[in-house]
């Protein structure tokens, strides 16, 4: 069984993207833009905005990697707790900086893998109004490329069986941006034998990395809405 201090599962979090295509494309009507931005290997950070309850399965169903994502210890009650651990997803306390949910956070990164941010913290608006400095934390300190992911569902109120849902069987669209560095002119190398990653870690360096990241991140939004036809 999986435990919190354990190591997140890389193969957990492959039946986790297997278990989220079943059920988003036979619930809902994904349509998936960009997913060839996300670069094929190596760590990298998905940043999604957060308006709906299926964000997280949804992104795990169409995202062309696996990937772990941060969620708040909320949701890790029940039958849910053993069931989210399985399939590599990270439990965070909110309220406090969590050191086992970091460590176990960039430990993801330093082994190549995919984490999954909501930068906004929580569900709303999902526009990115309010960032937390987390995001810019871990991208700064893995020196891991962020991909911008907005998720539009559907604005319809008819036919929702959950308000916090889109109806059954509608379109949802998710548009993936263009990798950028959380620190502008970073770079990661492979050169000489090791890769060099991570920037500066100041409290002034990492607000600057933030409102670098919100602006990129909401450029996206209003680029993907432009795209889609639509804002939310």
């Amino acid at each position: 069984m999986t435990d919190a201090t354990s190591a997140p599962s890389p193969r957990g979090a492959a039946v986790g993207r297997g278990i989220g295509i079943g059920l988003m494309y036979g619930l809902f009507r994904p349509r998936v833009l960009g997913a060839w931005r996300v670069p094929a290997s190596g760590p990298v950070i998905l940043a999604v905005n957060h308006s709906h309850n299926i964000d997280g399965p949804m992104l795990m169903g169409t995202a062309p990697r696996p990937v772990h994502f941060l969620i708040k210890k909320e949701a890790f009650v029940g039958p849910l707790d053993p069931f989210l651990r399985g399939i590599g997803q990270l439990e965070v306390d909110r309220t406090t900086a969590d050191r086992t949910a970091i460590t176990r956070a960039l430990g993801v990164l330093e082994d190549g893998g995919v984490l999954g941010i909501f930068p906004e913290g929580t569900r709303g608006d999902g526009d990115f109004a309010s960032l937390r400095a987390g995001l810019a934390y871990f991208a700064v300190r893995s020196g891991a490329p962020i991909v911008p992911v907005a998720v539009l569902g559907s604005t319809e109120r008819r036919g929702r069986l959950i308000s916090a849902l889109p109806p059954l069987r509608s379109r949802v669209d998710i548009v993936f941006g263009d990798p950028f560095e959380a620190q502008e002119g970073a770079r990661s190398s492979d050169k000489g034998g090791g890769r060099r990653v991570g920037g500066r870690r100041t409290r002034k360096a990492l607000d600057e990395a933030t409102l670098r990241i919100q602006a990129r991140l909401t450029g996206h939004l209003e680029h993907a809405g432009r795209l889609t036809g639509r804002t939310g």
